[in-house]
């Protein structure tokens, strides 16, 4: 049906150009209109976290019937999800039917699960990230060509910039602040100048991609190519 394109088309239009006009009208309507668009968004996103946690659970089923490679650590999933919401559902009605307020130091087996469960899996998903960083920079930093040369020395320059033993190897030469200082050149110029560069870039592709989902000419998130 012609309404089931036309409609989404026209209600992105109006609601685009709201949103980009009302930021430069400053009258109370339009203080009123970003404060109900606000609300709505918030509504459409406790749906739409209804939607992912059916598609996370979804999947991780699929993937305990037909046990496929690594369906165990699906299992881990339900078990603590099950825990963190069963000790938090617990805890309120606990709390609920409690007559005087709870001491600051009482227990809480919810916020034991997660600093002494969730904290350290985090911390220790992060620490294996540094050893694949690592990996990464001995196949970037290699002297291939002059870019990758001065790539390679300005990353040393860097990394032995923020460490203390290079205040004391620049006090050899007289100048503890050596090499900190040399750091802190490359990143407040030249790094901040690329990354100023690509921010840019980044700024002009989401405005460039927003005409054209207003314009519709950008039609996926209609779930078809036509």
């Amino acid at each position: 049906m012609w309404y089931r394109l036309r409609i989404p088309l026209i209600l992105c239009f109006v609601m685009g150009l709201l949103a980009f006009v009302h930021e430069f009208i400053p009258h109370p309507i339009a203080a009123s209109f970003r404060q109900e668009v606000t609300t709505s968004f918030r509504i459409m996103g406790g749906f739409a976290m209804f939607i992912g946690a059916y598609s996370l659970l979804h999947m991780h089923v699929t993937r305990i019937r037909r046990k496929q490679s690594g369906w165990g650590y699906s299992v881990f999933v339900f078990l603590g999800a099950a825990a963190m919401i069963a000790s938090g559902v617990v805890e309120e009605i606990v709390g609920a039917m409690r007559t005087t307020p709870a001491p600051p130091d009482a227990f809480s087996l919810f916020q034991w699960l997660y600093d002494y469960v969730q904290v350290p899996c985090g911390a220790t998903i992060f620490s294996i990230l540094a050893f694949f960083m690592a990996s990464a920079a001995f196949r970037t930093f290699r002297a291939r060509n002059v870019g990758a040369a001065m790539l390679l020395v300005a990353a040393i320059i860097v990394m032995f910039g923020r460490v203390p033993v290079s205040e004391w190897v620049g006090g050899w030469v007289g100048k503890p602040g050596l090499f900190p200082g040399l750091a802190d050149v490359l990143m407040e110029y030249p790094n901040m100048a690329a990354k100023r560069g690509i921010l840019m870039g980044i700024s002009l592709g989401m405005i460039s991609q927003s005409l054209r989902v207003l314009l519709g000419i950008e039609r996926s998130y209609l779930g078809g190519r036509d």
